[in-house]
């Protein structure tokens, strides 16, 4: 079995993944809840 030393993982790709991740999270709430807003304001 081969040896692994704990905390020697590269996570780069991970945390650029996780922040795309993030930041589509956000951008998509931030969408909605406009909408939300736009809809409250000129529903009849």
């Amino acid at each position: 079995m081969a040896e692994h030393e704990h905390g020697s993982m590269n996570a780069d790709a991970q945390e650029k993944t996780f922040d795309g991740f993030v930041t589509f999270v956000t951008r998509a709430a931030m969408v909605i809840i406009g909408i939300l807003i736009f809809m409250a304001i000129f529903a009849r």
